[in-house]
């Protein structure tokens, strides 16, 4: 485990006018949220629309149908409501205890597939704190308080800002360092491979 979702990500308070807070896709930070399109990630020579798909997938690593149900979704909500009826019986065991470090992992790989573009938005939040804005979400995201402030652990946010600084420091030489948590798997490999996704391959499964 690399991060600890209790010590490593306290609640507190994250002011609005000094974050680059996103919710919606379509917003000025939209890029950031894990169900933003236009960030493809090809991992091993098959391309995940969304990181949320694949952060999805990671979860059943002993289950190359439920993995291709969800890379093959269109809608990463979609793929993410698709998972319910298997998380019971079929998700690893720990998943609780490597989500964050999952999440991590994906982030880096969205990175990774898309320098320039997911790079670019990384360099352009440098001054800012990374937030995502939740209605109840306070794990992952944060929730409205006041007009000035937004409450949660923000874990989501907090990886992304902490994935720019290393980004920034090291260049992807670094990033390209992070790894999945032990036992992780897709399609039954469990060695990825993380490739840039070019313009002319952004339509291809």
């Amino acid at each position: 485990m690399i991060f600890d979702e209790q010590n490593d990500f306290t609640e507190r308070n994250w002011d609005v006018w000094s974050s680059a807070i996103f919710q919606k896709t379509s917003e000025e930070w939209g890029g950031f949220s894990n169900m933003c399109a236009g960030f493809q990630i090809d991992v091993n020579g098959k391309k995940w629309l969304t990181s949320e798909a694949l952060y999805q997938a990671l979860r059943f690593p002993s289950d190359p149908e439920v993995q291709e149900m969800i890379r093959t979704e269109r809608s990463p909500m979609a793929a993410k409501m698709k998972t319910k009826p298997f998380r019971a019986s079929r998700s690893r065991k720990d998943w609780d205890s490597v989500r964050v470090d999952a999440m991590w992992w994906c982030l880096a790989a969205k990175l990774i597939s898309n320098e320039k573009s997911f790079g670019d938005l990384l360099k352009k939040s440098e001054k800012f704190d990374v937030v995502e804005r939740s209605h109840r979400d306070r794990f992952w995201g944060a929730v409205k308080v006041t007009e000035d402030y937004l409450q949660g652990q923000n874990i989501l946010g907090v990886l992304i800002t902490i994935l720019r600084d290393r980004y920034i420091k090291g260049g992807i030489e670094e990033v390209s360092k992070i790894q999945p948590p032990k036992h992780s798997k897709l399609f039954g490999v469990d060695n990825f491979l993380i490739s840039k996704v070019l313009a002319d391959q952004e339509k291809l499964l």
